[in-house]
């Protein structure tokens, strides 16, 4: 490889890397409230704050909206999206229907040290008095990308992945009923992998979506 050509790779890289980084930085501000609903994303004020140049800041703010998270409004200034309901039970719809086939996918693949971890995750959530957000956020999203990645199919990983990230917009402080009963369903989920029944255990996640989905709507008819 030529000089002029190893130099350019090596700038690519590091500009793929600023712009995966300026994205998950973004993205996270958003999922924690930190950058609240039509909270409107300026590049330059997002690129010092990171202390990076604006054209990452660009790439990762194309990518969210590209994934639904912000848009553009009149001006085609990017703000952070609001969520309709709608759209909400929609997204529900869709994780439905590509977990439970990842559930199909991974059962029988996952090793029961991996299954036996998650499990003793939840059951230490569960003794807990208060429920811990970023705990429970954290057991929940081990335990559906682990199904996920045991799919072997790298698609739906990253779909999963991207649709639990727009559900994640309700999280348990907005419908901490779902804490216990959530992760209750969990464990069921986890031992139907474990006796290799993918049958049950693809109708176990179906209804933990299909309640995750009752109890966001639930609260959102309260307002």
């Amino acid at each position: 490889m030529k000089l002029a050509d190893q130099l350019f790779s090596a700038a690519d890289e590091v500009e793929q890397n600023l712009s995966k980084r300026a994205y998950e930085t973004v993205l996270e501000m958003i999922l924690k409230r930190e950058l609240p609903v039509n909270t409107v994303l300026q590049e330059r004020r997002l690129a010092d704050m990171m202390n990076i140049s604006r054209t990452p800041v660009r790439n990762a703010l194309n990518r969210l909206e590209n994934e639904g998270f912000i848009a553009r409004n009149g001006g085609r200034t990017p703000s952070v999206k609001e969520f309709s309901i709608q759209e909400l039970v929609e997204t529900l719809h869709i994780r439905r229907i590509l977990e439970t086939e990842a559930t199909r996918l991974a059962a029988g693949k996952i090793p029961l040290g991996e299954l036996d971890e998650m499990e003793q995750q939840v059951r230490a959530l569960l003794l807990k008095k208060v429920p811990d957000t970023e705990a429970d956020w954290e057991a929940d999203s081990r335990i559906h990308e682990t199904i996920a990645r045991y799919s072997g199919n790298r698609m739906l990983v990253n779909f999963i992945r991207t649709l639990r990230l727009k559900t994640h917009m309700f999280h348990l402080t907005q419908v901490p009923e779902r804490f216990e009963a959530g992760h209750k369903e969990h464990l069921a989920i986890i031992q139907a992998l474990r006796d290799n029944q993918p049958e049950l255990a693809q109708s176990l996640i179906a209804a933990h979506i299909d309640n995750v989905r009752e109890g966001i709507i639930r609260r959102l008819s309260q307002f």
